[in-house]
């Protein structure tokens, strides 16, 4: 790339102020930095483009392979479901047609016990202690707001 040091700047800077002019020089300075800063902008814009189609190929590698092994997967379950239905026919094949030896138990006409509510009043909260003994003990029952309770114990005039 090219050295510029210090020296070789300032004697394109005398120069360019001697061929140009003062009068020009501060607006040919801007430009020259804007079109610096669009080049920068448009190299970094390649660079991420770039970055982002490697990733892109990585992340299609990276399918293909879950893919494949879904697929190994799959078929491995597939042969152990087959493999395992051709097990419990043989194993059912010397059973009577009920599913018990012959007993003559039928699965289909057992009754199935109906669902009874138990009866409790589960939206009712209850205390441990009994409201005889809270009204005796002078606790609480009722919920007062707090500007309530404080015109329940003011002093009367």
């Amino acid at each position: 790339m090219i050295d510029l040091g210090i020296s070789k700047l300032a004697l394109i800077g005398a120069v360019a102020l001697v061929v140009i002019g003062p009068e020009k020089l501060p607006r040919l300075a801007r430009t020259v930095g804007t079109l610096l800063g669009k080049a920068q902008r448009y190299v970094a814009d390649v660079k991420a483009e770039v970055n982002r189609s490697m990733e892109l190929d990585e992340l299609r590698k990276m399918k293909e392979h879950v893919e494949t092994a879904a697929r190994d997967v799959e078929q491995s379950v597939h042969t152990a479901t087959t493999d395992f239905e051709k097990d419990w026919a043989e194993t059912t094949a010397g059973l009577s047609s009920d599913g018990y030896g012959g007993a003559g138990h039928d699965v289909l006409t057992t009754p199935v016990p109906e669902y009874r509510h138990p009866g409790k009043k589960w939206r009712l909260k209850r205390g441990a202690m009994p409201q005889w003994y809270k009204a005796s003990q002078g606790v609480r029952t009722r919920v007062q707001s707090g500007a309530a309770r404080v015109a329940r114990h003011r002093p009367r005039r």
